[in-house]
């Protein structure tokens, strides 16, 4: 099985997201691009996914360009709001879903909120990439 993980910067929620799904499951290729990938991760969401076991330090922030001649059983995108644009992905994908969640980046007040915001989207991610993975395998 191979899945894209998609967001606009590549920095933080899907490789979040992308962390998650490869604990799950180390057999799947996932993979995650940005539209406007930023070249490097978020160091708060590393920290938050380091928390609780999962290294997602040596991941890379690529664009979805690296991707595009690929085939997908999976391609889903993961930005949220209504202010945020979501990548479109044009190429061959049996499956596209869009599983979105806030972006704790743009969190803004006093660092104990900003940091229960990237943990609460780190924790709203890992419950829906679990549901998604567990309706996979049946």
């Amino acid at each position: 099985m191979k899945i894209l993980i998609l967001c606009t910067g590549n920095s933080c929620r899907s490789q979040m997201a992308h962390g998650f799904l490869k604990s799950l499951d180390s057999t799947i290729d996932v993979f995650s691009a940005g539209t406007e990938a930023s070249g490097k991760l978020n160091g708060s969401a590393v920290k938050v996914m380091d928390e609780i076991g999962i290294d997602i330090s040596e991941h890379t922030s690529d664009s979805v360009e690296k991707y595009l001649n690929d085939e997908w059983d999976y391609v889903i995108t993961v930005c949220g709001g209504a202010n945020e644009n979501c990548p479109a992905f044009i190429g061959n994908v049996k499956h596209r879903l869009h599983i979105g969640f806030d972006d704790p980046s743009h969190a803004v007040g006093t660092d104990e909120f900003i940091w229960s915001e990237y943990f609460r989207v780190r924790d709203e991610i890992r419950v829906a990439f679990k549901k998604f993975f567990v309706e996979i395998q049946s």
